[in-house]
């Protein structure tokens, strides 16, 4: 439906209220921002959605932003460590488009995994001793081997795969979600996001906001940025001499000012100005109480590590991506910088596998051990992989790297509807190329779209003469992994 329409079909209700209360005021908002499908996130704005009993009610993305090197954490391969230090075969690279770091591929050297691999669980899957946390619980995942995308840089592949388009513009899943679901709780955002970066490191990424933007999407879909420093929202606490009943006094004016310019204008950007003002409202109570982990268990700080108390840290999101999930939010993305080694395999790449292994794992033996990840699905990933063969100097040891890597990278989800204990597809005997069951990016979105209850095909929204939806015009749903 076009946004004025949209607007349009929902005025005889608020009218309704304006005409037989005391104008918009405290019940108004409460009716137009509540439960019974009248508020402005609420699944009526679409319908039809979930289309079919969902596996999954709601998602935490853990998205390791600069591209993880599959080859060296989760896709083991013997004849990668037979060729180390020879020539990259043409076979496997010719014709293929590289970053401009790596040009042409041709003469390039392989390089082995720079630590070993073990199988582990009665699922036997391979796992780097990079790894240890994740290992411990391998026969809880599902690892997705033969992931492939279309970008080659950062912004670009992380843009493809959070919203289906290589440029800026596009609604994010998280937005998507927000508009086809709507939200589970009044007093949280549907949609989190948490941003983190492992201390020292010299390869982070930008946090760029279309990561978890609405796009096209009325704003009130976007996802709300929790910081990570101080309080994770600005201004929860009211300015002096100002109580809450006089500050929602002044939030019905100013709603009442908005609702006559929405019924004048038909702006759906008003009508999200006005959800925006109560849900602020409301975070100025739930949020404290969210972030205040004196009612954990020390078992369960001990669980997700030593940085879990740190605000800011990864192991302090994942924890805060558990209450959040239990509290009502639909989907929480935690974005961690630092998985960029073109040059820091020996370095930073041990610390980035130390300050998310550990939490990740404990994520989701938190969420099991609780009964939330029966319906509760969580991903770990990046935009691509790494190139098998080296960047740099094969005889500078302290210097190796690799290069960003599309054709073949690896992904693992865990929870509500997946196959544990399964490893899906393959890339071939370099991990150079996904040639077995391959799982495009549309593919990959078109699956978590399925296991929430949506057909890909059937969540657009009309943008500028044509319907969009997040896979584009392509995307298959991966049956193969589905439990």
């Amino acid at each position: 439906m076009h946004p004025i329409d949209e607007i349009r079909a929902h005025l005889t209700r608020r009218e309704f209220f304006g005409r037989t209360a005391t104008g918009i005021g405290t019940a108004a908002l409460a009716q137009l921002l509540g439960a019974d499908g009248l508020r402005a996130d609420a699944p009526a704005a679409v319908g039809g959605f979930p289309g079919f009993a969902p596996k999954a009610k709601r998602v935490i993305y853990l998205f390791m932003n600069g591209g993880p090197t599959h080859v060296d954490t989760f896709d083991w391969k013997p004849k990668l460590k037979e060729m180390h230090g020879q020539p990259v075969p043409e076979s496997y690279v010719g014709g293929k488009r590289f970053s401009t770091m790596t040009g042409a591929a041709g003469g390039k050297l392989m390089l082995a995994p720079v630590e070993p691999f073990r199988q582990h669980g009665q699922s036997g899957a391979w796992v780097s001793e990079l790894m240890p946390h994740t290992a411990a619980i391998a026969d809880e995942l599902c690892f997705i081997k033969s992931m492939h995308t279309d970008a080659v840089n950062h912004a670009p592949a992380i843009s493809f795969l959070l919203s289906g388009a290589q440029l800026p513009g596009r609604p994010s899943l998280g937005a998507w979600l927000s508009y086809g679901l709507g939200s589970e709780t009044e007093n949280l955002p549907a949609y989190v996001v948490m941003t983190s970066v492992s201390k020292g490191t010299s390869c982070g990424q930008i946090f760029y906001d279309f990561y978890w933007g609405s796009g096209f999407l009325p704003s009130r879909f976007q996802g709300v940025k929790f910081r990570s420093s101080g309080d994770p929202v600005l201004y929860l606490s009211d300015p002096a001499g100002v109580d809450r009943g006089m500050k929602r006094d002044m939030l019905d004016d100013l709603a009442a000012l908005n609702e006559q310019k929405l019924h004048d204008f038909g702006d759906p950007e008003i009508a999200a100005r006005i959800a925006q003002y109560e849900m602020a409202f409301r975070m100025q109570s739930s949020v404290p109480e969210l972030a205040d982990f004196s009612d954990e268990p020390k078992s369960v700080l001990d669980s997700y590590g030593p940085d879990v108390l740190e605000a800011g840290s990864f192991a302090h999101n994942c924890l805060m991506a558990r209450r959040l999930v239990e509290r009502g939010a639909r989907c929480v993305q935690l974005m961690h910088a630092g998985w960029d080694q073109h040059n820091s395999l020996t370095t930073e790449l041990y610390n980035q596998c130390r300050d998310t292994d550990r939490a990740s794992a404990a994520l989701v033996m938190d969420l099991k051990q609780r009964g939330l990840l029966e319906d509760t699905l969580v991903v770990w990933g990046g935009e691509f992989g790494r190139t098998p063969f080296i960047q740099g100097n094969i005889a500078d040891r302290p210097r190796w790297g690799r290069d960003h890597h599309p054709y073949a990278f690896t992904v693992w989800m865990a929870g509500a509807g997946v196959k544990p204990g399964l490893s899906f597809g393959a890339s071939d005997d370099l991990g150079m190329n996904a040639i077995v069951d391959k799982v495009h990016v549309h593919d990959f979105q078109a699956t978590l779209l399925h296991l929430m209850g949506i057909d890909h095909q059937r969540l657009t929204y009309r943008f500028q003469g044509r319907d969009f939806r997040l896979t584009d015009v392509h995307g298959e749903v991966v049956r193969g992994i589905l439990g």
